[in-house]
Order: structure tokens, then sequence, then C-alpha cells
């Protein structure tokens, strides 16, 4: 059986990677346990998995500053190994990423480096581009820039419009998020 590494997945609303990751988290060679569920957001619907699963959860609605100084403390008091930015609508100062540098991951709705930021799909659409998808890459100092993990491409058919394209590339994301982790910790 594989040593799971203790892992927390911060959430801003649906929590639908969550769940996908806490899915495969079951399976007992996936290398992570998710050991805390961090939250900006009280009414945040992810939130509710991690109730169902007994999975302990902190809501921090504070600015920033005080909100990492509290999950922080956390993290290291419960010894995780791997943040997990899933929907986590957020910019995490300098400071605490240099403190986690390698140990962070994040999900973006584009295929990076193109389309960093928010409004992918619209600016996809805009630009006629004949393919998106999503990228899992470590978290740096810049927006949506770090070292790429996985891509996860598709094809834009031409009656696609925003929302279609964004179910279609959160439907790559559930497997994209699941497979970086395993790549980062070579389990196949």
């Amino acid at each position: 059986m594989v040593k799971k590494k203790r892992a927390c997945i911060f959430i801003s609303g649906s929590g639908t990677n969550f769940r996908s990751i806490l899915k495969n988290s079951r399976e007992y060679n996936f290398p992570i346990n998710i050991s805390l569920v961090v939250s900006n957001k009280r009414n945040a619907v992810g939130l509710n998995y991690a109730k169902k699963f007994s999975i302990p959860y902190i809501i921090i609605e504070k600015n920033m500053k005080k909100f990492e100084k509290i999950v922080l403390k956390e993290i290291i008091c419960r010894k995780i190994s791997l943040i997990c930015l899933a929907g986590f609508m957020k910019i995490l100062s300098k400071n605490f990423i240099r403190n986690f540098k390698g140990r962070i991951i994040n999900i973006h709705p584009s295929l990076l480096p193109k389309y960093k930021g928010l409004n992918t799909f619209a600016r996809v659409i805009k630009n006629k581009e004949k393919y998106t998808g999503c990228t899992v890459h470590f978290v740096d100092e810049k927006l949506d820039n770090g070292l790429i993990i996985v891509k996860k491409k598709i094809l834009i058919k031409k009656n696609d419009n925003a929302e279609i394209l964004k179910q279609k590339v959160q439907l790559e994301e559930y497997n994209a998020y699941s497979m970086a982790i395993r790549k980062i910790y070579a389990v196949n």
C-alpha cells in the first residue's frame, strides 16, 4: 500500500474538482489523503463534501494577511505536504508561496501559458481558437505561471459558447487534477 501524503484543498465555490480528487483519494494507491479543506467563503457548496466525508475544514472570511496566518498555522500543525487550489478565487501572497514552494498546485481553465487570469472562455471564443483545455501547474509568484504538470486539450466546435466550453473543460479538469497528483508522486 502507498504511504499517503497529507494534502489540503483550498476552495471558494462548488468544489467539483475537490469532489473528484476526494473520490480518487479513496483508492488505496492514490498518493494523497485529504486532511484539511480551507475555504474563504462560508457558503462554499464544496464544504458539503468535507462535512459528508468527515474531513476537517476551516472557513476564514478575513483579509488575506489574516487568512494566510491562520492557514499557515493549521498546515504546519497538520503536517500538510501538498496544497491543491481547486477553484480558490484568491491570490496567495509571495511570502505564503515561498513558504510552500513546490508544494502548491493549481488548475487553470486554459492551455497555459495562453489566457492567464479570468474570463478565459470568452477570450478563447473571441480570438477564434481551435482548441482550449485546462492546465495543472505548480504555483509560483506570478499568476498562472508555474511549471506545468498536466495539460488536457479539447476541440472547440463551431457552435460552442463560453458556457458550453466551461462544461467541457470542467469534465477534463476532473481527470487532469488527479492525473497531476499521481504524476507528482510518480504513482501509476
